[in-house]
């Protein structure tokens, strides 16, 4: 796949610095092709530029983050953005879901949790172009092996059985993940299991266990260290941060 663009935009430029020195964009297939330090420098660099991600703190001057992400959806509609931020605060997670913002993240910036972001980051965009493209162009082989992966989701689904499945070696699946969508395959799993275990936990009253095996997990403990790997909570906290922050059950 092609390098992703990405945008920095940081008051602080120690922040913009750390990002660029401390992070292996190259590993990711990234490349950051500019920076900002306030909201109208950054509007004028995400025209100027058109970049598939955009770095962004919220606190930054003359115009906050969140507005320059609602500006610049108007125009460009594909980009993707993540926020980056000292306030460890809801509300304000609770904007940035509203505008649709891939992910949201603390400073100081662990770099290792970062780079999940990054690779989270390429799956959606990989899905979003999946379900931009014309049925008639007829379905490649990875489109296919991605909506397998989600219809039998609840299964035990790995190399070898999408290898049988789809009559292809299980080295040549492992590198289209790799080079179709740009993180290997055992990433994508996790990433679109989390995902359906956390649309799980905050639309239904399922207990927790019936949350991971219809996620694909049969045992409850393993469910429980990967959610958390990944979210930073516990399922359990996760489904409860959510109802008290929206005056549901456990106010």
């Amino acid at each position: 796949m092609k390098k992703l663009r990405v945008l920095l935009v940081d008051d602080e430029i120690m922040i913009r610095e750390g990002f660029k020195r401390l992070f292996d964009w190259e590993a990711h297939d990234c490349e950051v092709v500019g920076e900002a330090a306030d909201g109208m420098e950054a509007l004028t660099r995400i025209d100027a530029l058109c970049p598939d991600i955009v770095i962004m703190d919220i606190n930054i001057p003359i115009m906050s983050g969140l507005k320059v992400i609602q500006l610049s959806r108007i125009k460009h509609p594909r980009t993707a953005y993540v926020i980056v931020s000292g306030y460890d605060d809801f509300s304000y997670c609770q904007q940035a879901l509203r505008l649709q913002i891939t992910d949201y993240i603390l400073k100081p910036v662990n770099y290792e949790e970062f780079g999940s972001c990054i690779d989270n980051l390429k799956i959606s965009l990989f899905e979003q172009r999946v379900a931009e493209e014309p049925a008639e162009q007829g379905e490649r082989a990875i489109t296919g092996i991605t909506r397998y992966l989600r219809d039998h989701l609840a299964e035990e689904v790995s190399l070898s059985v999408l290898a049988e499945q789809f009559h292809l070696n299980p080295q040549y699946i492992s590198q289209l993940f790799k080079n179709e969508i740009g993180v290997n395959f055992l990433a994508y799993l996790t990433n679109i299991r989390m995902e359906k275990a956390k649309k799980l936990l905050l639309s239904t009253p399922l207990p927790v266990a019936e949350v991971a095996e219809q996620s694909g997990y049969g045992d409850y403990r393993v469910f429980t260290k990967v959610f958390k790997k990944n979210e930073g909570v516990t399922p359990s906290q996760y489904r409860r941060d959510f109802l008290e922050s929206t005056g549901g059950e456990g106010k």
